[in-house]
C-alpha cells in the first residue's frame, strides 16, 4: 500500500471560528481542570486502579444524571422482556463501562494490542489479508467497550488505515486525546465533518478507513434496530459499494480491568446487483444486524447513553411515562 504521512492532528477550523472570547476562556478553564483533577491522577495510579476507580463512581453516581432516563429508556426499548429491576441493573453496568474507558484513557499507549496480557485478538489474519491484498477495506466496528483499543488494533498489525473520529469542541482537551491517539499508534484521523473527501481519497489510494456505524444519523437510512426503527448512517455501505471493496466487522469487549478481546470477523462484500439503493439498504441492514447481535451478547458494554432511536419509537413504545428509577 501507498506510504502515507502520519498526521497527529487535524481540527475542524469551524469550531474555533465560531468561538468568542468567554468561550475560549472557558476552555482555557475546562483544560486546567482537566489536566488537575481528571488526567494526571488517573495517570498516576495506573490502568487498573484507574478503571476500577472511574467505573465504581460512574456506576455510583450515573443514576442521579438526567442523562440516565435515556439509558433506561433505550434499555426498556431494547430489552422489554427484562424486568426493570433488571434494566436498571443494565444501566449502572453501562456506565461502569463508560467510566472504566474513561480511567483508561491515558493509559491507552501501555494497552499495546499486540505485547503484555492486556489485548487478546482473534481473527488477526483477516487484518494480514487486507494489508497484503491490493485494495483497502471498510473496517465498521459499535461503540463497545474502551472502542479506542479497536483502532490501535488494526493500525498496529499493521494496516495502512485512516480512521475517523468526533472533534471536541475545546480544542486543547481534543488536541491531548488525539495526542495519546497517536501514541497509540493511530497515525492518522481525520476528524467526522472534515473527513468525506479525506475516506474517499483514501480508498482511492487503495488504503483502508474505519469507522463507526452505530449512532443515530438523522440523514440515514431508516433500518429496523431491536426490532424498532433507527436512522442509520449509510456512508461505510456506499463507500465499499463505490469502491469494490470488503466490509471487516470489529467488535471490543472488555475481560477485565484495562484488558480486552478484539476480533476482526470474517470480512463480507456488499451485493452489486445495480439497484444502488437498495445494495446499499441491504449492506446497511447487515451492518446493523452485527451490531445489534454484539449489544444482544454483550449489552453492559454498549453505549447507551446515546439517543439511538428518535422519541417516536420510546412513545410508541411506551417507554416515556415509565418508572425513571
Amino acid at each position: 500500500m501507498t506510504d502515507t504521512p502520519t498526521q497527529q492532528y487535524v481540527r475542524p477550523k469551524d469550531i474555533d471560528n465560531r468561538s468568542t472570547f468567554k468561550q475560549r476562556m472557558i476552555w482555557r478553564l475546562e483544560t486546567i481542570a482537566w489536566d488537575v483533577i481528571y488526567w494526571w491522577p488517573m495517570k498516576l495510579i495506573g490502568p487498573d486502579n484507574a478503571s476500577n476507580f472511574l467505573g465504581w463512581l460512574m456506576k455510583s453516581i450515573a443514576p442521579l444524571f438526567s442523562q440516565n432516563k435515556t439509558v433506561l429508556r433505550n434499555l426498556r426499548l431494547a430489552f422489554p422482556e427484562k424486568t426493570e429491576s433488571e434494566r436498571i441493573e443494565l444501566g449502572k453496568k453501562a456506565w461502569e463501562s463508560v467510566g472504566r474507558t474513561a480511567g483508561e484513557l491515558p493509559h491507552l499507549p501501555a494497552i499495546n494490542p499486540y505485547s503484555g496480557d492486556r489485548v487478546e485478538v482473534i481473527g488477526a489474519e483477516h487484518l494480514d489479508a487486507v494489508e497484503n491484498a491490493e485494495q483497502g477495506a471498510v473496517f465498521i466496528s459499535g461503540h463497545f467497550a474502551n472502542w479506542e483499543v479497536m483502532a490501535a488494533v488494526i493500525c498496529n498489525r499493521p494496516v495502512d488505515c485512516l480512521v475517523t473520529y468526533r472533534a471536541l469542541n475545546n480544542p486543547h482537551i481534543d488536541r491531548r486525546l488525539n495526542k495519546v491517539r497517536h501514541d497509540y499508534g493511530i497515525g492518522v484521523l481525520t476528524p467526522k465533518g472534515l473527513g468525506t473527501r479525506e475516506v474517499m481519497r483514501a480508498l482511492g489510494k487503495n488504503r483502508s478507513v474505519a469507522l463507526l456505524n452505530d449512532q443515530k444519523f438523522n440523514q440515514g437510512l431508516p433500518i429496523e434496530f431491536f426490532g424498532h426503527t433507527a436512522m442509520t448512517a449509510p456512508g461505510p455501505s456506499r463507500l465499499a459499494l463505490k469502491y469494490g471493496v470488503p466490509i471487516v466487522p470489529v467488535s471490543t469487549r472488555r475481560t477485565g480491568p484495562a484488558r480486552f478481546q478484539v476480533k476482526i470477523h470474517k470480512p463480507f462484500t456488499p451485493k452489486n446487483t445495480g439497484d444502488t439503493a437498495a445494495d446499499v439498504e441491504a449492506c446497511v441492514e447487515q451492518i446493523t444486524d452485527f451490531i445489534e447481535q454484539e449489544v444482544r451478547e454483550n449489552p453492559s458494554q454498549w453505549f447507551w447513553q446515546h439517543r439511538r432511536w428518535p422519541k417516536d419509537a420510546w412513545r410508541k413504545a411506551g417507554v416515556m411515562d415509565a418508572p425513571e428509577n
